[in-house]
């Protein structure tokens, strides 16, 4: 008997979201079901709704920031029970059986399978996902605000563990929003000596509140000169284009300048600017199912959550309209 879920669901780009309910078909193999109780909304919901990517298909039920109990799990499944704390975040299953699955690099497999892509999301009373993608809630985490660490969390503390970032490093957080509020309370934790750059001057007092030990304009070419050759990992945050020359000349030798914002524009990367101290230019996507774990311990032991505004899932156009208005501090959830 196919299983009825009630939803929101945008039917074309930018439109409005509407009730919307849909079918799946009885639970099997290793997939669980979660009842939802609350979904952070990201700022890839909104490319998604906008079509941006390329690769949305309507209706869309966006949502990926789950975090809810366990309704059912399919036969398959040996570690999950009904009843338990559970998140989903970006990515909802994967092969399990190529290269990256083996070695631990689930996020990477060529056959990954995001949540809100060719299939249906979180804002919804149900969502369906493989078991190796639904992470456990450690006890002290608190279960209202989690869910942004599913990704905007994951995706700053991934390259952190991945690039072997060291508590003696001198580490920038370029862009302090949605990602970069975390990425401030992860590497103070670490034991880093933190600079918070940006554009707002009104974020760089509660920048240091989060963990920055410095701040800096983040747009001011005077103020950025001086500090040429002093960070070790600087980690982007920000989705706009910015003077990568001058942001490479602030790396030390062998330094690393890390992308986890989605910038569109190519960037303009002279080699020269990379060859004579060994520097590094990378990216990367979330992190895998045992880099979420580990990053919800870490929270839970450091007392590390995202700052988050909260709107019921009847109200989440209102919600949508307010992160898109770039004034949230600093995470949407929407709550059931």
């Amino acid at each position: 008997m196919s299983i009825p879920v009630h939803a929101f669901a945008a039917h074309e780009a930018g439109g409005p979201l509407t009730p919307f309910e849909y079918s799946l078909p009885p639970l099997e193999g290793d997939d669980v079901d979660i009842a939802v109780e609350s979904c952070g909304i990201c700022h890839s919901d909104l490319s998604m709704l906008d079509a941006e990517w390329g690769r949305t298909r309507f209706p869309l039920v966006p949502g990926h920031e789950v975090t809810g109990r366990i309704i059912e799990v399919g036969p398959a499944v040996k570690h999950l029970k009904a009843g338990d704390r559970v998140g989903l975040g970006w990515q909802a299953g994967s092969c399990l059986h190529c290269g990256q699955c083996m070695d631990g690099h689930h996020n990477l497999c060529r056959s990954v399978r995001p949540t809100i892509i060719g299939r249906h999301g979180g804002f919804a009373d149900r969502v369906r996902a493989q078991a190796a993608f639904v992470c456990t809630l450690p006890e002290g985490l608190d279960a209202a605000s989690a869910g942004p660490l599913f990704c905007g969390g994951i995706t700053v503390f991934s390259p952190i563990v991945e690039f072997g970032v060291k508590p003696t490093d001198r580490v920038g957080v370029v862009g302090i929003g949605g990602l970069g509020h975390l990425a401030l309370q992860f590497l103070n934790a670490w034991g880093c000596e933190v600079t918070a750059f940006t554009s707002s001057a009104s974020k760089q007092d509660e920048a240091v509140s989060l963990g920055a030990h410095k701040t800096v304009s983040s747009r001011d070419a005077d103020a950025l000169k001086p500090l040429a050759g002093q960070f070790d990992f600087l980690l982007v945050t920000a989705n706009v284009s910015l003077d990568w020359p001058l942001y490479l000349s602030l790396l030390s030798p062998r330094g690393r300048l890390h992308v986890v914002g989605a910038v569109l524009e190519p960037m303009a990367v002279p080699v020269f600017s990379l060859m004579g101290g060994q520097k590094s230019v990378s990216s990367s996507p979330v992190g895998s199912p045992q880099t979420i774990r580990t990053m919800l311990e870490f929270c839970a032991r450091h007392d590390i959550r995202p700052q988050v505004e909260t709107y019921p899932m009847a109200d989440v156009n209102a919600a949508l309209d307010r992160l898109r208005s770039g004034a949230a501090r600093y995470r949407v959830v929407l709550t059931r």
